[in-house]
């Protein structure tokens, strides 16, 4: 960061400060020979400024001469201070934007196994915390200047421009990134983008938005790897909050969530489910000896909201219990099914 004595704001706030005080004391000595206020504020502005109209009041005396020579001179020379100032600040601002584009490009340019950002909306906002959370190389992609200055503040990688444009893809380093996210809040758009990531990358994973129940199929279609719907996502979470809010609590908590993350990352969800009529009696024990490893329960959340936590193999499960399981990503939200 450049010292307050070397920064251009200092020489633009200098400059307006000295402009404020010549033109306060300049209008304050003509109020003190006789003038009003409007034509002493009115007769300095223009005088200052150079504009050249003619005298309000005449000059005749000693003393408005005096006065009047001082704000020529001094408000003149305010001016081209100012006027310089101003130049070295707006440089200064554009010099500092396309070094900080070159530094962010070149940053880019070293990533290799990163994942693209495509939209930083309310998802892509969560995304991105969750991904720095996690580790992971990322890049924001998105065309609104004002939330790109945001993600950079929170200090994520950023890129302006059009995620359908393969060129800009491109840019973000499409071909070496490892997964592109298209969370962009129009169906279409995240179709657009995962048609030219598929096209651009065979290998890349791409995770896709859909909002309507319609767009899942395209998304697929048009090389998307999976599919995500917030809505029936926020619906579960609801869900689960209402059937199981002790166990909820439970895997919202900062520690559940951190370790949801490292099992993410295994191929590996922990979740809230809810154990279906095929496993009414059946202890913990056979639950998971007959998913054959695949289901891993570390809590029992009872129907009348007791929670068990590090339940012993023998305890039985019944119908209407919140189970908190450890499973592989991808499976049934329901255990039994």
């Amino acid at each position: 960061m450049i010292p307050w004595r070397d920064s251009p704001w200092r020489n633009l706030v200098a400059g307006l400060l000295y402009m404020a005080l010549v033109i306060g004391l300049a209008t304050l000595a003509y109020v003190d020979l006789g003038w009003s206020w409007g034509d002493a504020f009115y007769f300095v502005t223009y005088t200052i400024f150079t504009v050249g109209y003619d005298e309000l009041h005449p000059i005749v005396t000693p003393e408005l001469r005096f006065v009047t020579i001082s704000t020529i001179v001094l408000g003149c020379t305010g001016v081209i201070y100012l006027t310089g100032a101003l130049v070295q600040f707006l440089t200064y601002m554009q010099l500092q934007q396309f070094l900080g584009n070159r530094r962010m490009k070149n940053r880019i340019g070293t990533l290799s196994g990163h994942v693209i950002v495509c939209g930083y909306g309310r998802i892509g906002h969560m995304l991105a915390d969750e991904l720095k959370a996690g580790g992971a190389d990322f890049v924001i992609l998105d065309r609104d200047e004002a939330k790109l200055a945001e993600a950079a503040a929170r200090g994520h990688l950023t890129w302006a421009g059009d995620a359908t444009d393969e060129t800009v893809l491109e840019a973000v380093g499409v071909l070496r990134a490892r997964a592109l996210a298209c969370v962009v809040p129009n169906d279409a758009v995240n179709v657009f983008i995962t048609l030219s990531a598929r096209n651009l990358n065979r290998d890349i994973d791409i995770i896709a938005r859909g909002e309507a129940a319609s767009t899942k199929s395209k998304l697929l279609r048009a090389g998307a790897n999976a599919v995500v719907e917030p809505t029936h996502i926020g619906a579960e979470r609801i869900a689960q909050h209402i059937l199981f809010p002790q166990s909820s609590k439970l895997t919202d908590s900062g520690r559940m969530r951190a370790l949801a993350v490292g099992l993410h990352g295994l191929g590996l969800e922990l979740e809230v489910t809810a154990a279906s009529a095929d496993y009414a009696g059946k202890s913990i024990e056979r639950i998971e000896h007959e998913a054959d490893g695949k289901i891993f329960v570390v809590a029992v959340n009872r129907k009348g909201g007791e929670t068990v936590t590090r339940p012993d193999p023998s305890i039985m499960v019944e119908p209407g219990d919140g189970v908190v399981t450890i499973t592989r990503a991808g499976r049934s939200k329901k255990l039994g099914n």
